[in-house]
C-alpha cells in the first residue's frame, strides 16, 4: 500500500484544524473590530482637529498684522499644536493613504471648506498637517499624527495573547476528542497481540464513544472465550490423535512380520506425528515472553537436534557475545523450522544439505541473522507465498514429506516476538532467510 506523502495522526489532524480555524476567527474579528472603530474615531478626530483650527483661525483673525507674527511664533513655540506660515514653494505629502486618513481628510474639508489641504509630511517633516487660509495668506497647522490614527501597535499584545489562548485551546479541545480514540487504539493493539483481557470505560458520558466501547469489550469476551476454546480444543485433538497414533506403532511393531513393511509404518506414524506437531506449533496461543537471548548459544543447541552429517551439515558464525530481545522457545521453534526446511528441500539430490548461518549488527540498533541453504533455491515470482499455510511449490522444494507450515510458523513466530522476515534467492543459489531482530545488551 502506498503511504500518503504528509501523514498526520487524528490528534495533530484535528489540533491543526481547530488552530486554524480559531486563529482565523482571532483575525477577522480583529479587523472587524479595527474597521467598525475606524469611522466614530474618525470623526472624533475631525471634530477635534477642526476646533483647534477654527481656535487658531480666529486668535490670528482677531490680530493685526504686526500682532499676527508674534502669535504666530507663540504658537510655533507650544508642543502640542504649532502653526507657521505656508510658503508658495512648500513641498508636502497627501495625507489619504490608508481608510482612515482618507475619511479623517474627508471629515476636515467637509468642516474646514474644499479648499483644506491634510498632509502627513510638509518640508520633510513628519505630522499631520493642516492648511488654511485667513484674509488670502496661508498657514499650516502642525499636530502629532499618534492621537489621530488607529494604531495597532498596542493591541498586538492582545491579539498574541489570544492567539496563544487559542492554539492551547485548540489543543486541549484535540486531546479531548482524541482521548477515546487513541485509548481505543491502544486497546485494539493488545488485541492484536493476544491480550484479550483488555478492557475500555463503559461509563463514559458520551453516548456514541460508550456504544463503541461496550462493542469492543464484547468482542474482546467472545474472542477470549474463543481463545480459551481453541486452547482447549488444541489439547484434545493432539491428545486423542497421538494415542491411536502410539497404539498403532505398537501393533506394527508386534504384528507385522515383514522387517521392510513395519518400518515403512513406522515412517508413516512418525510423520503423522510430526505433521500434528507443526499444526499445534502453528495454533499455538500467543503467549511470548522477552528477554536477551544468546543467539551463539541458541543456534548451536538447536543445530545439534541435527547430528547425521549424511543429511545436513550446519556451519555457524555467531559472536558469542551477541545478544538479541526474544523469545527463547520461540526463535528456538524458528531455527529448527528453518533447518528442517533446508534438510528436506534445500539440497541436492544425493548430497547433504549444507546451511550457513552468521549474524551482525545494522543501523538502529538491530541484528541480522542469516541462515541460507546451497539447494535449487525458489522462483522469484513464488517467494511471497512460501509463508503461507499449507502452500507447495515447485517439485524441487515440495518432496511431499512436510505439512507445508514450516515457514508459515517461521513467519508467525517472528511476528510474536516482534521480529521481521525476509525471504530472497542468495547469490550461487539457495534460499536466504534474514530475520532481524531487536539488540539486547
Amino acid at each position: 500500500m502506498t503511504q500518503p506523502r504528509l501523514a498526520l495522526n487524528l490528534f495533530w489532524r484535528t489540533f491543526a484544524l481547530l488552530a486554524l480555524l480559531l486563529i482565523g476567527s482571532v483575525m477577522a474579528w480583529q479587523q472587524t473590530f479595527k474597521a467598525l472603530e475606524a469611522e466614530p474615531r474618525a470623526l472624533e478626530s475631525a471634530q477635534q482637529l477642526a476646533g483647534l483650527v477654527n481656535l487658531s483661525r480666529a486668535a490670528l483673525a482677531d490680530a493685526d498684522s504686526i500682532n499676527r507674527v508674534a502669535v504666530v511664533k507663540s504658537l510655533r513655540r507650544s508642543e502640542a499644536v504649532q502653526v507657521e506660515i505656508a510658503e508658495p514653494g512648500d513641498r508636502f505629502l497627501p495625507y489619504d493613504e490608508n481608510p482612515f486618513a482618507k475619511q479623517l481628510a474627508a471629515e476636515l474639508r467637509g468642516r474646514l471648506g474644499p479648499d483644506t489641504i491634510v498632509a502627513r509630511s510638509v518640508n520633510k517633516v513628519d505630522g499631520l498637517w493642516v492648511r488654511f487660509s485667513i484674509e488670502g495668506d496661508a498657514y499650516w497647522l502642525r499636530t502629532s499624527p499618534a492621537p489621530l490614527s488607529i494604531s495597532s501597535s498596542g493591541n498586538w499584545w492582545w491579539v498574541l495573547i489570544a492567539l496563544v489562548a487559542t492554539m492551547l485551546g485548540s489543543a486541549g479541545v484535540a486531546r479531548l476528542i482524541n482521548q477515546p480514540l487513541r485509548e481505543l487504539s491502544i486497546a485494539a493493539g493488545r488485541i492484536r497481540e493476544g491480550e484479550y483481557d483488555s478492557r475500555l470505560d463503559e461509563s463514559t458520558l458520551t453516548s456514541e464513544i460508550r456504544e463503541v466501547n461496550m462493542g469492543f469489550n464484547r468482542m474482546a469476551r467472545e474472542l477470549a472465550r474463543m481463545e480459551e476454546d481453541r486452547t482447549v480444543m488444541l489439547a484434545g485433538i493432539s491428545h486423542d490423535l497421538r494415542t491411536p497414533l502410539a497404539r498403532l506403532r505398537l501393533e506394527a511393531e508386534m504384528s507385522v512380520g515383514d522387517e521392510q513393511a513395519r518400518q515403512f509404518m513406522a515412517q508413516d506414524i512418525d510423520q503423522l506425528d510430526a505433521i500434528i506437531s507443526k499444526f499445534m506449533d502453528y495454533a499455538r496461543p500467543n503467549e511470548t515472553k522477552l528477554t536477551p537471548v544468546n543467539l551463539a548459544e541458541l543456534v548451536e543447541r538447536e543445530a545439534m537436534a541435527f547430528r547425521d552429517p549424511t543429511q545436513i551439515r550446519i556451519r555457524a558464525d555467531v559472536p558469542l557475545d551477541m545478544k538479541a530481545w526474544a523469545d527463547e522457545t520461540e526463535l528456538g521453534r524458528v531455527l529448527l523450522n528453518l533447518f528442517e526446511n533446508a534438510r528436506r528441500y534445500g539440497r541436492h539430490e544425493g548430497e547433504p544439505a549444507e546451511i550457513d548461518v552468521d549474524c551482525y549488527v545494522v543501523e538502529g540498533g538491530q541484528l541480522l541473522l542469516r541462515v541460507r541453504d546451497h539447494g535449487p533455491g525458489v522462483p522469484a515470482d513464488k517467494l511471497h507465498s512460501l509463508t503461507t499455510p499449507f502452500y507447495r511449490g515447485d517439485k524441487a522444494r515440495t518432496a511431499a514429506t512436510g505439512a507445508g507450515l514450516g515457514l508459515a510458523i517461521v513467519d508467525k513466530s517472528l511476528q510474536r516476538i516482534g521480529a521481521q522476515l525476509e525471504l530472497a534467492n542468495a547469490e550461487g543459489g539457495g534460499l536466504l532467510a534474514l530475520i532481524k531482530l531487536r539488540q539486547a545488551s
